[in-house]
């Protein structure tokens, strides 16, 4: 029994949440066992006949079994008793196998089982924005952690703002006309080279936002060539790419991306008065949970002003005519320039239809900001898809993101998808864990919590919708049993989101884990689903137990 006080004097008793197996799987169980016990055999039908792993073979089954480890009942009451035997699993068991995080993932792999062989431009880019800065946009520090955490997680393109130092004799990384405190060029090399490949061996791609003068952009390239060395791969015979690499052909290669080199013009070092007023930021509780994906169509947002009024922070923006006719390639250092990779640069025309227009000759970058990705969505959409068939779109937030908040990236993915129709059927079953998590009185202060679960889909607008259970009312343990099914007309672009949330009646419901997952990768069968806080930090045990099937229309 759970026990709560209440007003200090009186206490409620509750029954404990139940660990037992949903009927299904329990039914599941009996089916492929004989007498209580799943054998090797047994389990190894499963896999193919459930789990859809027909290539699971009588190995794969013995070392799931063999996985499975006893644990002490008294001292995990709430959670599962694992019970190995020299035959098999018992229910107990299998359930446990069921919740594992090791075996039974809803993804595939991590290993890549794609088509690695086409051009860069085919591909989704793991993309960071400013990867240097600790924090906010405009008063946080710069360092290497933040570019080290996002190499490890998998993150292939790294944004470097590189800016002159006050006495113009070296490279500062910094994030211009800002107070944010600087770091060394040449530190955030040496750690790129050191965790490029941690978590994968696709290239990395730097992306150069420069504002250096011809003598530094030389000592820039004498920099990364003394860096990388044989990593860093640059064009040898021409200056423009008529079609992208591949990345398999660029497995452990550093590339370099930056807009043509051109001449620099003194600035400010920073525009914001300090008048003593600090920027409102966010905290965690009041960031906006469990908001729609919005529709794309309709009314284009404005850069605007940010907090206090201040004006957005520049951005990212390739070359129009006008800074080209400034400042010609010719000015650059040709070390440099010769280094470069992947250019970035809209043609000359100067309107955002100009921007996409595709040259045969010549592949680039072009970067766009979130509102003029929605204006091209809008109104160049067929141009867009075009565009990115060949060459690559980049797109940035907006400046008034001071708080290095993100934008919805739908827009920009589901621009050039192949299409195809299917339905996607999720099952919730139950999810426990929050005991482990979570302090007995975060929800609710005199009884157990009362969760439900929201799942859906985000993706193209005929596909994005969400859907709610019904709450189970005082339960740490709760059983939804609860089915939905998602037709969807875009697979390849479709993400399944789950939320878990408490229900409170007097104020906001209080949030209890998330996840969001390719539908592409999912495998179909009983899985677990393990859930992640707001700032996707991985919980240590909160799980759901789901069933995915896939149904061709």
């Amino acid at each position: 029994m759970d026990t709560y006080k209440v007003c200090g004097c009186f206490r409620r008793k509750f029954r404990a949440g139940s660990a037992e197996p949903p009927g299904e799987i329990k039914d599941l169980f009996q089916n492929f066992s004989e007498n209580g016990v799943m054998s090797v055999t047994h389990l190894q039908k499963f896999l193919g006949e459930v789990q859809g792993e027909a290539e699971a073979s009588e190995l794969d089954a013995q070392m799931t079994i063999d996985a499975q480890k006893p644990i002490d009942v008294h001292r995990l009451r709430s959670f599962f008793t694992v019970t190995v035997s020299q035959r098999g699993l018992d229910l107990d068991a299998f359930l446990r196998y069921l919740f594992n995080d090791d075996r039974n993932l809803p993804v595939r792999s991590n290993e890549v089982h794609h088509d690695m062989t086409a051009p860069l431009s085919h591909y989704f880019i793991y993309t960071g924005h400013n990867s240097y800065l600790t924090g906010n946009q405009l008063s946080s520090d710069c360092s290497d952690a933040p570019i080290i955490k996002a190499l490890k997680k998998g993150v292939r393109v790294i944004e470097l703002d590189i800016w002159p130092n006050s006495s113009k004799d070296n490279i500062l990384v910094l994030h211009g006309r800002t107070l944010t405190t600087p770091v060394d060029f040449k530190k955030c090399l040496d750690s790129i080279k050191m965790h490029a490949f941690d978590a994968s061996p696709y290239p990395v791609i730097i992306t150069l936002e420069d504002h250096l003068t011809k003598d530094l952009q030389a000592k820039a390239a004498e920099l990364i060539i003394e860096t990388f060395g044989e990593l860093l791969y640059y064009p040898k015979d021409s200056e423009d790419l008529e079609e992208f690499p591949t990345p398999e052909s660029l497995k452990r290669r550093i590339i370099i991306s930056t807009k043509p080199p051109k001449e620099y013009s003194d600035s400010k070092t920073a525009e914001i008065k300090a008048n003593g007023d600090k920027l409102k930021q966010k905290t965690p509780d009041e960031e906006p949970w469990g908001d729609e994906i919005p529709d794309y169509r309709g009314n284009v947002p404005s850069e605007g002003k940010g907090p206090n009024g201040l004006e957005p922070v520049a951005e990212d923006s390739d070359d129009d005519e006008e800074t080209l006719q400034r400042n010609p390639d010719k000015d650059a250092a040709p070390e440099y320039k010769r280094l470069i990779t992947i250019r970035a640069g809209k043609p000359k025309g100067g309107s955002l239809k100009d921007a996409i227009k595709v040259d045969e000759k010549q592949v680039r970058r072009v970067s766009l900001s979130e509102p003029q990705l929605e204006k091209a969505a809008s109104s160049h959409s067929s141009h867009l898809v075009r565009f990115t068939q060949k060459n690559i779109l980049r797109v940035y937030p907006k400046g008034t993101r001071v708080d290095s908040s993100n934008y919805n990236p739908l827009i920009a993915w589901f621009h050039g998808a192949q299409m195809v129709a299917l339905n996607m059927q999720i099952k919730i079953y139950m999810g426990d864990g929050w005991t482990q998590d979570f302090k007995k009185t975060h929800f609710d202060t005199y009884s157990p919590p009362d969760f439900y679960t929201r799942v859906g889909i985000a993706g193209v607008p005929a596909d994005t919708v969400m859907k709610k259970t019904q709450t189970i009312e005082d339960n740490w343990t709760p059983h939804w049993n609860e089915e939905f099914e998602f037709p969807l007309t875009v697979p390849e672009l479709a993400l399944l989101r789950v939320e878990v949330h408490e229900y409170d009646m007097s104020e906001k419901d209080d949030f209890g884990g998330q996840t969001c997952l390719p539908v592409a990768e999912l495998k179909k069968g009983i899985r677990t689903l393990p859930l992640y806080d707001k700032k996707g930090e991985k919980y240590k045990a909160v799980k759901l137990l789901v069933r995915i099937e896939f149904v061709s229309v």
